[in-house]
């Protein structure tokens, strides 16, 4: 059984970036400019929601909450599983606005 050997330790691709094909077919180790710069993350305090934010999250809560309500009160006729669940999205989106406020 012959001895399998690493042909070339470290790294593969070369530094600077993945290698391209180009339209002919050779491989090219050019990469964009903004590839291999670091952006900074933008600060805290330029990082705000809007003002109408908050009441987007109270109005996703309170419409899901009444649907329910209204539901199991026979104001959209029979009492149904499918509003059940439109309500329960809406409160769900409600909770996804608030993970995403700032």
């Amino acid at each position: 059984m012959p001895r399998k050997t690493k042909d070339a330790p470290g790294r593969v691709t070369p530094k600077g970036g993945p290698v391209r094909k180009t339209g002919s077919g050779t491989a090219s180790a050019q990469t964009s400019a903004s590839s291999g710069r670091y952006t900074p993350p933008i600060p805290r305090e330029y990082r705000t929601s809007a003002r109408w934010y908050p009441l987007l999250i109270i109005g996703f809560f309170a419409v899901g909450v009444l649907w329910i309500i209204l539901n199991y009160m026979g104001v959209f006729g029979t009492p149904s599983n499918w509003y059940l669940l439109g309500g329960l999205a809406l409160i769900v989106c409600g909770f996804i606005a608030a993970t995403r406020w700032r």
